[in-house]
């Protein structure tokens, strides 16, 4: 623990021109520059997500002091407040974006505003699935953290230290307990890993990657499927799993680390080869009822609920593996040709974003 105390010191006082690799860098950006003005289908997507942002610069920061999503079934007030305060994730993330593209200063500005609001109010609590909300604003800081003056750069990376320190030291990672090797803690390990690469804060992406290594060889078989499809029998928390997985081992591959997409445990494990399992079922080779033989009492309850998808014998729906086939063709460009066989012709501005990252 008092390790990571002076790394908060460290990362406040030495942190500032790391490149970006949560987001998008700047001849990313420059391409995307580019894409926006000689492809015509780049700049149709664009306009919507100028037109909103446009929109965003006269709102007001919505923070609340504690994200509630985690075990909270649909119509909880705690969970629908939380709904309606992370609405500011794509708007910090928006704001952000189109600063960098144009260069305007109120974009800045007021992208800060709602960054410094959240990191005056907001209070993290160690809790993966709610903190893996913050992806948004991570990414907004990443792309921005350059220019923005140091009195809000300072409050910001403290709420993102301690959110990443709640993480590692929280008692929901202790050895024994579930939330220590499932899907949680696939979202806790792409939380402090995003944030680490966004503080270039070393001891965070080192613990991030020493964990990742454990977490394939025991969350992940050597079969191609998860600790979270065994316990509950449904795809939806395979790609819960995948997910966030991938998202690390893309930060990770872009700081020219080892390729964690391919990399296999001592047993055999990988994330390539669990994402190979997934894709019977989402060309339709294979079809797959969910939650049949669920072990989670929470699965059932919002089924009793009524919360879409979750009754038992709900078929997978492919569209629902859509996050992991973008993520994917980071490595493996060959699924492209399912990825828009699953999405269809419709343009999408988050694959565009992500195809800037890809290797050329």
């Amino acid at each position: 623990m008092r390790k990571f105390v002076v790394t908060i010191a460290l990362a406040l006082s030495s942190f500032s021109s790391f490149s970006q690799l949560v987001s998008l860098n700047n001849d990313e950006i420059k391409k995307l520059k580019t894409q926006i003005k000689n492809d015509i289908e780049t700049k149709k997507l664009y306009l919507g997500a100028e037109k909103s942002a446009l929109n965003y610069l006269s709102g007001q920061p919505n923070p609340i002091d504690t994200i509630r999503t985690e075990g909270l079934l649909q119509g909880n007030p705690k969970k629908e407040t939380t709904r309606l305060a992370l609405a500011d994730m794509n708007k910090m993330f928006a704001l952000a974006l189109q600063y960098r593209i144009t260069g305007d200063q109120k974009y800045l500005n007021k992208c800060v505003e709602f960054l410094g609001a959240w990191a005056k109010i907001n209070k993290p609590n160690g809790d993966p699935i709610d903190d893996t909300n913050l992806d948004k604003a991570i990414e907004a800081y990443d792309l921005i953290k350059k220019d923005i003056p140091a009195a809000d750069k300072k409050q910001i990376e403290l709420w993102l230290t301690e959110t990443a320190l709640a993480e590692i030291n929280s008692k929901r990672m202790k050895t024994g307990r579930a939330t220590a090797i499932n899907n949680w803690n696939a979202h806790r390990l792409k939380e402090v890993g995003e944030i680490g690469y966004t503080l270039n804060n070393q001891d965070f992406i080192r613990w991030a990657i020493d964990n990742l290594k454990s977490h394939i060889n025991i969350n992940l078989y050597p079969d191609g499927t998860s600790l979270d499809f065994k316990e509950r029998d449904a795809m939806h928390y395979h790609i819960y799993d995948l997910e966030p997985l991938l998202k690390l081992c893309i930060m990770i591959d872009r700081a020219n680390g080892p390729n964690f997409y391919t990399y296999e445990s001592p047993k055999g494990s990988s994330i390539k080869k669990s994402v190979e399992w997934l894709i019977p079922y989402i060309n339709g080779e294979k079809q797959h009822e969910e939650y049949v033989n669920t072990t989670v009492k929470f699965d059932r309850d919002r089924a009793r609920n009524n919360e879409p998808g979750f009754a038992p014998g709900t078929m997978f729906k492919p569209s629902l593996a859509l996050p992991v086939l973008r993520l994917s063709l980071y490595f493996n460009p060959a699924q492209n040709d399912l990825l828009k066989n699953v999405s269809g012709n419709s343009g999408n501005w988050q694959k565009v974003l992500d195809e800037l990252k890809h290797k050329p």
